[in-house]
């Protein structure tokens, strides 16, 4: 049937559906071409959920009105079709909308139950020229809240007041943007999730955020057809409608890291030593660690072990003795870890020569493999691809081999973003998924060393077992990836369904002019504490004894509750339940809680809200519904109030525990 707007003609059609036989799913169409707009009604059987699709005769243009007991969204389609004859075909489940030149939009049912529903938008798009945008509406002025979105090295929460300009959704350095998940949702419990394999560019401004899809770099752009699809849909809850995400779609963890890195703090050799590491002063760091008391898990030897940047050869004039190195550490109940990358150095010969001719490298089109990265000078580098399975193999050798050689435990692997190897790459696998499949090749391959490693990017990578590094921090109180940027980062990780989140180093990385100062870095470490894991580098011994008694009783209390992290961490394994969700998980009604960015929970028994500005000792507090348990003096508070001016000198974190669970 083929329905020409121009002519104005009064048509209507019903289509009902009916799932196997228990009659799963209904839906009706309804064509109207009497006013301005012609509807179409899709009506799901099981739920209140709903969508209103709305041809626009301004421009042709399709608006989708999502609907659950009330409205909660408009999403308007970027398809133009013009005056062109339009199809609507029915579908098992949905329905399709054509033309004769083959432009179609195609609305199918994933779930429809009682608590979860969702649709799933389809394009194919056969001409590469073509650009297609859909704009999403986001209703700042309604007090609508937005969360999700990428990793940001200044990192908002809710995330409505970014702006975005023709961002590339991809992986990469800049901005910090090493977490990437197509995943955004409101506070009216709406959410839409975009396929990997959409060439996908970002708008965002006060008003609207925009997705395109277009055939340009950094994306593949050498076949002429890309698909631009999506799920949208909601729940009776936002926080029933995470859940459901999570366990659906994005995935959930399917193990657990080493529970000692949990229970006890991380150790690291770069803010405290830089490149100029040895065996010495690896050996005066652990003494130090022992003598002043502190407990410990992990032992990392940062940059730079290797004779040259890519060999993955011991540098002997450092390391004169590795093994004996790491027996010794072992012996005092260390795990040794080590530092690692994806780059070979053109000066690092004759490895790189070897890596570039047996096709090791990453190359472009134009058959460069030049690139480059901190460690090198331009196009003085090249990088390993890890999107060939042999090339992953080979690698996986190599660091197996000094795991024999040298009794490491473990390796901490660095970079992994796209933005790292020659523009327009060539794969041979996953085309649709160029250039971040590299992204998730790399985090799989590090996956196979076991459960005490740490990554600091991933791309559908939620279901592994390893900490996720936030990417390095400046030692700065700014929001601009400093201090203040650390609890919006852990709640942008859990949110995106990474919930093994392991803070960068506690004070920052004391780059450039930056100083780390006794209070920025007690302060760092109290924000911290209720983090899954705790990583120093900088040593507290630096300051005081004043500093390092401090340093000591919140690595005791987050040891005291890391078997409540546990419990989290299978919580997320079993339900996909996040370890540090926002305080409006446990009341999303609260419009206080809801825009709270200072505040985090761990589970939903314990809530956090340190002191993040310079020169404070005192902060108010917004505790949410329920009655709350002082964890300092064990006073009463009850919840939906703020507590103004909380003292909270130097020495005092201000956590809570709610009343049930206090004791």
């Amino acid at each position: 049937m083929y329905i020409d707007p121009a002519n104005k003609l009064f048509l209507s059609a019903f289509f009902v559906i009916i799932l196997g036989t228990i009659g799963f799913f209904i839906a009706s169409i309804f064509l109207d071409f009497k006013g301005d707009e012609d509807i179409q009604t899709v009506n799901f059987k099981n739920s209140d959920f709903h969508v209103n699709i709305k041809r626009l005769k301004s421009d042709k243009s399709y608006v989708l009105q999502v609907h659950r007991d009330k409205w909660l969204q408009d999403i308007y389609i970027g398809n133009d079709f013009g005056d062109k004859k339009i199809q609507v075909v029915e579908l098992e489940n949905g329905y399709k909308i054509s033309t004769r030149d083959s432009s179609e939009i195609t609305f199918t049912l994933d779930v429809d139950n009682e608590d979860f529903s969702s649709l799933y938008v389809k394009r194919r798009i056969t001409k590469k020229e073509l650009i297609v945008q859909d704009c999403l509406p986001l209703y700042t002025n309604e007090n609508v809240n937005w969360y999700g979105g990428p990793e940001q090295m200044d990192q908002r929460y809710p995330i409505q007041s970014f702006e975005f300009t023709d961002y590339a959704y991809i992986t990469k350095e800049l901005h910090s943007a090493a977490i990437m998940e197509r995943y955004w949702f409101s506070s009216r419990a709406f959410f839409i999730l975009i396929d990997y394999e959409t060439p996908l560019f970002l708008d965002q401004d006060g008003e609207h955020i925009c997705f395109t899809a277009k055939k340009q770099l950094p994306y593949y752009t050498h076949n002429n057809v890309f698909e631009f699809n999506y799920r949208i849909g909601s729940a009776k809850t936002m926080k029933e409608m995470h859940v459901n995400v999570i366990n659906k779609f994005l995935g959930k963890p399917k193990s657990l890291p080493d529970s000692r890195l949990i229970k006890y703090p991380i150790f690291n050799t770069w803010v405290e030593y830089g490149r100029e590491i040895n065996e010495e002063k690896v050996l005066d760091y652990a003494q130090k660690i022992i003598d002043n008391g502190f407990k410990y898990s992990l032992l990392d030897i940062d940059d730079f072990w290797e004779d040259c940047y890519g060999s993955t050869i011991v540098n002997t004039t450092n390391f004169g003795n590795l093994k004996a190195l790491t027996s010794r550490l072992k012996a005092e109940g260390f795990i040794v870890g080590m530092w690692v990358h994806p780059f070979i150095n053109k000066n690092c010969e004759p490895y790189y020569s070897e890596a570039k001719a047996n096709g090791y490298l990453v190359e472009s089109h134009n058959g460069s493999t030049d690139t480059q990265w901190w460690n090198s000078g331009t196009s003085q580098a090249g990088h390993v691809n890890f999107a060939k399975p042999a090339v992953q193999s080979w690698f996986r050798k190599k660091l197996e081999a000094i795991q024999n050689e040298h009794g490491i435990d473990i390796f901490k692997f660095d970079a992994g973003e796209t933005s790292w190897f020659p523009a327009d790459p060539v794969f041979e696998y996953d085309l649709d998924l160029t250039p971040s499949q590299i992204t998730r090749s790399f985090v799989k391959m590090a996956a196979d060393f076991g459960d005490k490693l740490e990554i600091r990017t991933g791309w559908g990578t939620q279901y592994l077992h390893v900490l996720v590094r936030m990417l390095d921090f400046d030692s700065r109180w700014t929001a601009n990836n400093g201090l203040k940027s650390l609890i919006p980062t852990l709640l942008q990780f859990n949110l995106n369904g990474y919930v093994f989140v392991l803070p960068d180093m506690i004070g920052g990385n004391q780059y450039g002019n930056d100083v780390i100062t006794k209070e920025l870095f007690i302060r760092w470490l109290q924000a911290s504490t209720f983090m899954p894991a705790l990583q120093f580098s900088h040593a507290p011994w630096h300051f005081d004894d004043e500093t390092i008694a401090i340093s000591r009783k919140f690595t005791e209390l987050h040891e005291q509750y890391s078997d409540y992290i546990l419990e989290r961490f299978n919580l997320a394994v079993t339900d996909g339940q996040p370890v540090n969700p926002p305080i409006w998980w446990l009341d999303e009604t609260d419009e206080k809680a809801l825009t709270i960015a200072d505040e985090y929970l761990l589970g939903d028994k314990i809530l956090v809200a340190p002191v993040i500005e310079q020169g404070k000792t005192s902060r108010d507090v917004y505790l949410p519904i329920g009655k709350w348990r002082d964890g300092n003096d064990d006073q009463i508070y009850e919840g939906g109030k703020l507590i103004e001016n909380y003292q909270a000198p130097l020495d005092k974190l201000p956590w809570f525990i709610r009343e049930e669970d206090a004791n």
